[in-house]
């Protein structure tokens, strides 16, 4: 699978720079569309058809991890520039928080990670997700590994890397996902079950990775792009 966000050709992502030919597609499914939405709301998304439908923007902005701007609309830019989309796939509009665990068991070159395969794209992932309305990042981590994996690892104290804009397949100009990734770190490996979202829970080789890359392809899948950045990102702290 290529990268699951639309090209945009980097002199043109700033939203600083002019283009009047910019024309980005509509990714709302059906059941986000304003008359769907008027009848039914998604337990999984806010009621607001459109960012105008929004009444607490500067809160929003107040509590966003990655600061943003809105446009003479009043509509939020995506803060890592266009994204050739527009509309929403995402529970809400701007900022969708998620929270993604890393979770590696054994050392050096005998080192594992824990990834999922998802069930709405089929590549190997983190098993994570987005944070529940009233929870914090360090439930959703929990919540997220026990509903997908069947994992529990309530009483382990994670070390958090720390958040990031991620190039997310759902993401669009006006709604995008902050990651807060965190690593686990076991001794071993331990059973792991695919539930939830998950269709299936597997340990990979992580030396390295070139090992993982190579261990993902081997079983004849894929390493989904939006979490290379987080997976590395753990290994560069482990092999500091």
């Amino acid at each position: 699978m290529s990268e699951t966000t639309q090209t945009i050709p980097s002199a043109l992502r700033d939203w600083a720079v002019s283009w009047e030919a910019y024309a980005p597609v509509n990714v709302t499914p059906p059941e986000l569309e304003p008359l769907a939405l008027a009848r039914e709301v998604p337990t999984w998304a806010e009621a607001a058809a459109t960012p105008a439908d929004v009444t607490d923007w500067p809160e929003r902005r107040a509590a966003a991890l990655f600061p943003y701007q809105l446009d003479t609309r009043g509509w939020p830019l995506n803060p890592a520039g266009r994204t050739g989309r527009t509309g929403r796939n995402l529970g809400r509009w701007a900022e969708n928080s998620a929270a993604d665990p890393i979770v590696i068991a054994g050392t050096g070159t005998e080192r594992k990670i824990l990834l999922i395969t998802r069930d709405d794209i089929g590549v190997e992932a983190i098993p994570g997700g987005m944070v529940d309305p009233g929870e914090t990042a360090p439930q959703a981590l929990i919540r997220e590994l026990r509903e997908e994996t069947g994992v529990d690892l309530s009483d382990h104290h994670p070390v958090v890397l720390g958040t990031a804009l991620v190039d997310d397949w759902r993401n669009s100009d006006h709604a995008w996902v902050v990651s807060t990734s965190a690593l686990y770190l076991l001794p071993s490996t331990v059973r792991a079950v695919a539930a939830d979202d998950a269709l299936d829970a597997n340990w990979y080789p992580a030396g390295s990775m070139a090992s993982l890359e190579a261990a993902v392809q081997e079983a004849g899948r894929t390493l989904y792009a939006a979490h290379r950045p987080l997976i590395a990102r753990a290994f560069a702290y482990l092999d500091h």
